[in-house]
């Protein structure tokens, strides 16, 4: 065309055919709204203007520790110098980097109304603010320069911009991306960042590594809004060939509502807490309303949206004759509660869109990341060179001072004295010039051994670059280590579940299917479940039939059996089995016998209660959970670890409750608060700006409660109304102890004057203690002194109260495990170290004790 074009400037005429400028022209267009703007590159994981939009912010300095700023004023930016297009199009892109609904891991933050998942619009631009997130900063624009990834000129040549993000994580499978183009499209979905690092790690120290196993690793997407992944077959098949369809159902339970107002009236409702990703709660709701109405959708009394803050709740009451499961099944295959995401994992490669396999899009990652790391240690290493040049021409100087100042007194300007001290002292060019540059305080002594200190530090320097960029291995190790650096420190629980019966229950599944047998409702247990008015609520448990036009039936967790115990694992992770099964490999921190008549209350260190349905909770041969992924989602954002405690009522309506925080603020709650307990939580106490609460136990008029410190105190008090009385959920306690600087609370648990307390230091030694022997004391006392220590850095790990025959568990920093049998710990009084109970290596620290 431009060809064309120049040679119609001169008067020249070239016949074509219409068909063949139509289809060359059309390619060129088509390919500009590939590469320009629909499709995200594999590298980075963004589209054009979500990286302009990032390079912007950045060069705004809005970063995670500066105030936020208008999004007007991002948006103008953005318009100014990169992306000549409509400001609604730049801002709409914003808007969904900020969603946590719409990304997994938002790049953006934001203050202001950024729209909700009942797609409601984000307010205007004017009134919202934003700045980058901390994996937005430290994940995709860290140490970004024109020696790192390659510029180009902006739309007019005015500025540079960078053509690719140095990304440190595969964003594209993190956030996924959705995108149409002109005769394709791409639709990413999300993943989790913990299982795609582990992913990467696996395929750096294994690149044959196969297929199987690294699905093992990454079983599948992870979207932000929860949700139920049925099968695995949709995930493979996406994973091998980059395309595939994954069934993706939302999060049910069954409740028996109390409606009635003069008299007592039951209905069952099913209650939806979690919808698939990009399911618009609103229009799904009305879309319910219009198959009642139309008499498609049968068996529906009643449809309301009791969603707040706190989480999701649509409520849809059945009528007295419907089956709970034909009216679930139905949704399932009228509504958007069960929907197939069609993944289509297509990306630019060298600017040529590829449909990628999950191995290809995470090996064209790694070697992207290999490739910056490179040009970012080769660019260190020049600069390092450089200086280090410079240095030595200093100390040149400084060796021969007399002669230097010689040069000066006597040279007739600046160029006369740069050419001398070059011939003199045999130096470069650069280095006469940083010599002649040098400030007076720079001969000082100090000054001189802080120039050789600099000098030896760039020397080690240069040495670990040349290593890292001769040796392929060295430089791989450095990438690991910053993966897992980021995953420590962004990486989080999977919201998705995976959910794959097995075989046993998938052939009862066709049996019940083939038989069409009618399931019948059973009511159960009563429940904390939860309800926004005043009404009571029950839990109903029901077997679900298969769906008709699938072939994975409803998944549904088992309900224990009369005889069954619950364990918690040191990683809070939850299940239960029966009391014959095999031992659990992992450390449990709570076993307890459970039956249909209990209950299960979690409380987390943000001092709020919730509740948790003993069906929620899989048998241990399906699966473990984890108990925050139990949790709505703002209770998950809320908290950080959950204290577990099973909480049967009436039996324990006389027990109450000793919280304990972090900053040594204590009380006591009567357990009869927690009965109209639901599903928006309650606090618990009331915490200061920074305090988290640290511990509960349960307790009795009457009992004697300890609590330790890190530095060997314990305080020893009553549990009487004089002494701590109880108080209600919204009070903040008393001081219970006062830490000394830098002590930390270890403990706090109930006792009696006959039993033996087992204290385990840091470094490993241990005794134990007569609970007799510490002295009685009121609350805000200094405690008895129990435990001295051999080292200034050796502090107290763990107390527990202990019986004859026994064994206790050591967890160490290191992920080492000891067992120590009980009567191997000697009795000692409170005076003493104790007894060097296991050998550690070095910077090896007890960081946890288990009975």
């Amino acid at each position: 065309m431009a060809r064309q074009l120049k040679l119609l400037a001169t008067g020249q005429i070239i016949p074509t055919a219409l068909h063949t400028e139509m289809q060359r022209s059309y390619l060129e267009y088509a390919m500009s709204v590939i590469v320009g703007r629909a499709l995200p590159d594999v590298r980075d994981g963004l589209k054009p203007v979500h990286r302009r939009i990032l390079y912007a912010m950045h060069e705004l300095g809005l970063t995670p520790d500066r105030p936020f700023r208008k999004s007007a004023r991002v948006v103008g930016d953005v318009l100014g110098k990169y992306h000549p297009h409509g400001d609604q199009s730049v801002y709409d892109a914003l808007v969904r980097m900020v969603q946590d609904f719409s990304s997994r891991y938002p790049l953006l933050g934001g203050h202001g109304n950024f729209g909700s998942i009942d797609n409601d619009p984000p307010a205007a631009m004017r009134y919202t603010e934003t700045r980058l997130s901390p994996i937005g900063d430290q994940g995709m624009l860290s140490d970004i320069s024109e020696a790192i990834v390659d510029f180009t000129n902006n739309f007019d040549n005015s500025q540079q911009e960078p053509v690719v993000l140095p990304a440190q994580l595969p964003f594209l499978l993190l956030n996924g991306c959705t995108g149409i183009a002109v005769g394709m499209a791409t639709n990413i979905p999300p993943h989790n960042l913990g299982e795609v690092v582990d992913g990467l790690v696996a395929l750096i120290d294994n690149p044959q590594l196969s297929d199987e196993k690294l699905w093992r690793l990454i079983p599948g997407p992870d979207f932000p809004t929860g949700g139920q992944i049925l099968e695995t077959e949709g995930i493979q098949e996406t994973y091998r060939q980059g395309k595939g369809l994954i069934p993706v159902r939302g999060v049910t339970r069954i409740e028996t509502l109390d409606v009635g107002v003069h008299r007592r009236k039951e209905r069952t409702a099913i209650i939806v807490t979690e919808l698939p990703y990009q399911v618009n709660k609103s229009a799904w709701i009305e879309k319910i309303a219009d198959l009642v109405n139309q008499g498609r959708l049968e068996g529906i009394a009643d449809l309301r949206d009791e969603s707040d803050r706190t989480g999701m709740r649509v409520v849809i009451e059945l009528k007295r004759d419907a089956k709970t499961n034909t009216v679930l099944n139905s949704l399932y295959k009228q509504t958007a509660l069960q929907s197939n995401f069609g993944a289509i994992m297509l990306a630019l490669v060298d600017n040529q869109p590829r449909q990628l396999s999950l191995r290809q899009l995470l090996e064209e990652f790694l070697s992207f990341r290999e490739q910056t790391l490179t040009r970012q240690y080769s660019y260190e290493l020049q600069e390092c060179q450089s200086r280090l040049h410079l240095l030595e021409g200093l100390l040149i100087a400084l060796n021969n001072l007399d002669r230097m100042i010689d040069i000066l007194r006597h040279a007739t300007d600046g160029t006369t004295a740069k050419v001398r001290l070059e011939t003199d002292l045999k130096i470069s060019d650069s280095q006469a010039n940083a010599i002649l540059a040098m400030p007076m305080r720079r001969l000082t002594g100090l000054e001189r051994q802080k120039l050789e200190a600099d000098y030896e530090v760039l020397q080690t320097r240069i040495q670990e670059l040349e290593t890292l960029l001769n040796n392929r291995q060295e430089l791989l190790n450095t990438l690991k280590k910053e993966l897992r650096s980021l995953k420590r420190k962004f990486g989080d629980k999977r919201r998705t579940r995976i959910i794959t019966p097995t075989a046993k229950k998938k052939s009862e599944s066709s049996e019940v299917s083939s038989k069409k047998t009618e399931v019948s409702e059973v009511s159960s247990k009563k429940s904390i479940t939860p309800e926004v008015s005043n009404k009571k609520t029950e839990v109903a448990e029901v077997k679900a039939e298969p769906s008709p036009t699938q072939n994975f039936k409803l998944f549904t967790p088992q309900t224990p059996p009369d005889e069954a115990i619950l364990e918690i694992t040191h990683q809070g992770e939850v299940t239960w089995c029966s009391p014959n099964s095999d031992p659990n490999p992992e450390i449990i921190t709570y076993r307890q016998a459970i039956t249909q008549q209990d209950y299960f209350i979690s409380i987390t260190d943000s001092a709020k209660a919730y509740p948790i349905s003993v069906s929620e909770i899989p048998p241990r041969e399906i699966q473990s959970i984890s108990l925050l992924s139990l949790l709505s989602k703002a209770a998950q954002r809320d908290a950080n670890n959950i204290v577990a405690h099973f909480f049967p009522f009436p039996d324990t309506s006389t027990q109450d409750l000793l919280l304990l925080t972090q900053q040594g603020r204590i009380k006591r709650l009567a357990i009869s608060e927690l009965k109209d307990l639901t599903n928006r939580g309650f606090v618990l106490i009331k915490l200061k700006e920074g305090d988290y609460l640290n511990y509960v136990c349960p307790t009795q008029e009457g009992e004697e409660a300890v609590i330790a410190t890190s530095g060997g105190r314990i305080l020893r008090f009553g549990v009487t109304d004089e002494s701590i009385p109880i108080m209600g959920r919204n009070a903040q306690g008393n001081q219970g102890v006062k830490l000394r600087y830098g002590e930390s609370l270890v403990s706090c648990l109930t006792i009696n004057k006959t039993q033996n307390l087992l204290l385990v230091s840091q470094l490993g030694y241990g005794k134990q203690l007569p609970s007799s022997s510490l002295r009685l004391t009121k609350l805000g006392d200094v405690g008895t002194q129990a435990m001295q220590f051999t080292s200034k850095t050796d502090s107290l790990a763990g107390l527990m109260t202990v019986e004859k025959g026994g064994e206790i568990l050591l967890l160490t920093n290191h992920n080492r495990q000891f067992k120590i049998p009980i009567d191997s710990v000697k009795l000692w009084g409170k005076d003493g170290t104790g007894d060097k109970l296991v050998k550690l290596k070095n910077e090896e620290i007890i960081i946890k004790i288990f009975s």
